[in-house]
């Protein structure tokens, strides 16, 4: 049987398993990451869940004088020793951030949270107030227990070469269902969706986005330069999870939440329309109307929490990034195919002996050791790790991207040089055979 079909297991079971995994996080927290040298921003994410009650005892509950929830400080095993909690189905809160010029991660699926103010005491207490400002939830109640931390990551700019800040994420477990409803800003947040691990760990919604790399490389270029990486190198593709939630909140009040008219797909230009073509990628009558897409900088950090599980191995699910022009993802796959088995067979045999931060961004992900922050040709939109409830494996754990795409874009970036190589020779060949055609006629 292939190994990614084992992943789609019941809600019951995936209940024990998270009771596993949260003990875990509880006994042993992930060490704290210090700021590279130069970079002095901190941010912390929220990452939220809660036990979906299942029929009929969600409707028992809805109409119960009495919450189920649990007693402050009764526990882990009290909250899911309860029956309910037993049927119920595990869910992950995830916002799309609103839509916003010049914002690099405008519109992303995420997790509530943002960058330490002067006034926070702690990494956490900063997941806590940015959740509490852009979606009104709580997490101080007696109803909201903190379990742990995940792997701290630097997160950097221009391909990996520049650190920006580090991303500190914390778990936290809602014990009670029926919270208050929930307040969304609508400058930082334009819906939030509960999503079930079930889904997220299911190989039938593993997807790709396709991102727009050409600003990145061609930042002083001008747009004909940015318009040629377009052409001849497409868009890059990298790893997702299409989200299907089992209860969405929007935001009413952000602009467009209503469309003032319909919008037809088209083309705007003859050159949107080549360079479409020519990337493989496709257009869409309405930005609404796209998928929910978990990717880059999120995704990583749920890899990190569902690798955690006692029998997941989500990274056998993981697709390296690639090209969208069907030449050069051809190339980028010849020339890389050892070095991912190679990858993946270590991933089976062994786990990392010692520590390591993952470093990444958008698009980019690094693995560092020590404070002295230092680029290695490692990139990635973060995800496809491995975990074990073991303390030092799981601190390994989190180097395993970089472990992973150890050599990867170095490839890649002789697949873009050979690929183009063989483009012009192509065209130069044609133009050859032409222009001999033409001279034999006279």
């Amino acid at each position: 049987m292939n190994d990614s079909i084992e992943l789609q297991i019941s809600a019951p079971s995936l209940v024990d398993q998270l009771k596993t995994l949260l003990s875990g996080l509880q006994g042993n927290p992930y060490p704290a990451v210090p700021n590279p040298l130069g970079c002095r921003k901190r941010a912390s994410v929220a990452l939220i869940l809660r036990i979906r009650p299942t029929f009929p005892d969600e409707a028992t509950i809805c109409n119960s004088a009495t919450n189920p929830g649990i007693p402050p400080h009764a526990g882990l095993n009290s909250f899911f020793d309860q029956s309910w909690v037993q049927r119920g189905d595990p869910e992950i809160l995830f916002i799309k951030r609103a839509a916003r010029e010049g914002d690099r991660w405008t519109s992303h699926v995420a997790l509530p949270g943002g960058k330490r103010e002067a006034g926070d005491q702690s990494d956490m207490a900063t997941s806590i107030r940015e959740t509490m400002e852009e979606i009104g939830l709580d997490l101080t109640t007696e109803h909201s227990a903190f379990i742990g931390n995940l792997p701290e990551r630097v997160v950097t700019t221009s391909w990996g070469t520049v650190p920006l800040m580090v991303l500190c994420p914390f778990v936290f477990l809602l014990t009670r269902y029926d919270i208050p409803p929930l307040r969304l800003q609508p400058s930082e947040v334009s819906s939030v969706h509960w999503v079930s691990m079930r889904a997220l760990l299911a190989p039938s919604l593993r997807a790709h986005e396709h991102a727009d790399v050409a600003d990145r490389l061609a930042k002083r270029g001008g747009g004909f330069l940015r318009g040629i990486l377009r052409f001849t190198l497409g868009q890059m593709m990298f790893a997702a999870v299409r989200l299907i939630p089992s209860e969405s909140i929007y935001c009413t009040s952000v602009p467009g939440f209503i469309p003032l008219q319909t919008t037809v797909s088209r083309f705007t230009s003859i050159a949107d329309a080549i360079t479409t073509i020519a990337s493989g990628s496709s257009t869409s009558s309405s930005k609404r109307d796209k998928p929910l897409l978990l990717w880059g900088l999120t995704h990583g950090i749920m890899a990190d929490f569902l690798d955690l599980l006692p029998s997941s191995n989500t990274f056998k699910l993981w697709t390296w990034p690639t090209f969208s022009p069907w030449d050069l993802r051809i190339m980028v796959w010849l020339m890389t195919r050892r070095l991912h088995k190679r990858k993946l067979q270590e991933m089976d045999a062994k786990r990392q002996e010692s520590p390591i931060a993952v470093v990444e961004e958008g698009l980019d992900t690094i693995g560092v050791q020590n404070s002295r922050w230092q680029p290695h040709g490692v990139h990635m939109d973060g995800l496809g790790l491995t975990g074990s409830q073991n303390a030092s494996k799981r601190a390994a754990s989190a180097g395993t991207i970089g472990h992973l795409l150890e050599g990867h874009y170095d490839l890649m970036r002789r697949a873009i040089v050979v690929t183009l190589a063989m483009r012009l020779g192509l065209v130069a060949g044609v133009l050859a055979l032409v222009f001999q055609r033409t001279r034999s006629r006279r």
